[in-house]
C-alpha cells in the first residue's frame, strides 16, 4: 500500500513540531526514519495512524485520507509504545484479541505465533502472568509480534530495537526483512540505531525539528552522509 503525505503541519500550542510539504512512500518500500530526539518521528507515525490530528494537510493510505476513513486499519499493523498493549491481559489473551479484531480465529493465531518462536525465546507464552508484569524488552516483543502476526500490508514500528538484547535485535531485523521481501509489505521504522536502520532500509529519511532534511535511496554514499551529519551534530569534525 502506498502512503502519501501532503502539506502536513502539526503544532502543539504555538510550536510547530512537524512541517512536511510532501512525502511519498511507495508499496513495498522499507523506509527508515532517523533523527535525534524531538525530530518528529513518533509524531509522524501517530498522524499516519490517526492518533493525532494535523492542523494542516493530510495523509493518504492507499489513496484514502486516514482521518476520514477507517478502511486502512484492516491492513495496517503498528506498535508505537506500551499504550498499544492491554496490560491486564496475558500475552495469549492479547494475541487472540488482536487476531479477532483482524478476523483471525484462534487456530490461525496459534499457527502464526509458532513462526515467532525464536523471537519469543520461551519467555512470552505459557508464563501465566499479565503483560504488565513482563520486562520492558518482552513487552516490546509482545507488541511487535501482535503487529506482525496479522501479516499487514503496512507495518509501522517506532524504535523496534529498543529494550531488546543483541540476539533479539538481530531476530527482529530478520523478521522485518522477511515480511517486507516475501509479502511486499510497506514498512516504516524509526530508530536511534543508525546501523540497523541503514542496514535494512531501501530508503532513509532524516527528520530534524519536524522538517525533512534528507531523503535518500539507501547506498554507501547515503550512509556516509548520515554518519557525517550526526557526527557534526554532536560537535565533532568529520574525519578526512
Amino acid at each position: 500500500m502506498e502512503i502519501q503525505v501532503k502539506n502536513l503541519v502539526k503544532r502543539f500550542g504555538d510550536k510547530t513540531v512537524l512541517d512536511i510539504p510532501e512525502l511519498e512512500i511507495k508499496k513495498g518500500t522499507l523506509l527508515g526514519l532517523v533523527g535525534n530526539n524531538g525530530a518528529g518521528k513518533t509524531t509522524l507515525f501517530r498522524l499516519i495512524l490517526d492518533l493525532l490530528k494535523a492542523e494542516e494537510g493530510f495523509i493518504l493510505s492507499n489513496g484514502v485520507d486516514v482521518s476520514k476513513s477507517e478502511d486502512w486499519k484492516i491492513y495496517t499493523g503498528a506498535f508505537i509504545d506500551n499504550r498499544f498493549l492491554i496490560e491486564f491481559l496475558t500475552p495469549e489473551e492479547y494475541f487472540y484479541f488482536v487476531g479477532e479484531t483482524y478476523g483471525l480465529n484462534k487456530n490461525v493465531v496459534d499457527e502464526r505465533l509458532q513462526t515467532f518462536g525464536r523471537f519469543m525465546n520461551e519467555e512470552i507464552l505459557g508464563q501465566k502472568k499479565y503483560i504488565r508484569n513482563f520486562s520492558a524488552g518482552n513487552k516490546q516483543k509482545i507488541g511487535i509480534i501482535a503487529a506482525m502476526m496479522i501479516q499487514p500490508e503496512v507495518l509501522i514500528l517506532d524504535e523496534p530495537f529498543n529494550f531488546l538484547d543483541p540476539s533479539s535485535q538481530i531476530e527482529i531485523r530478520n523478521m522485518i526483512l522477511k515480511l517486507n521481501k516475501e509479502n511486499q509489505t510497506t514498512v516504516l521504522i524509526s530508530s536511534h540505531n543508525l546501523n540497523y536502520t541503514t542496514e535494512i532500509s531501501d530508503r532513509v529519511v532524516l527528520l530534524e525539528k519536524g522538517v525533512v532534511l534528507k531523503d535518500r535511496e539507501n547506498s554507501l554514499e547515503a550512509i556516509a552522509e548520515l554518519n557525517d551529519y550526526f557526527v557534526q551534530k554532536a560537535g565533532y569534525e568529520t574525519a578526512e
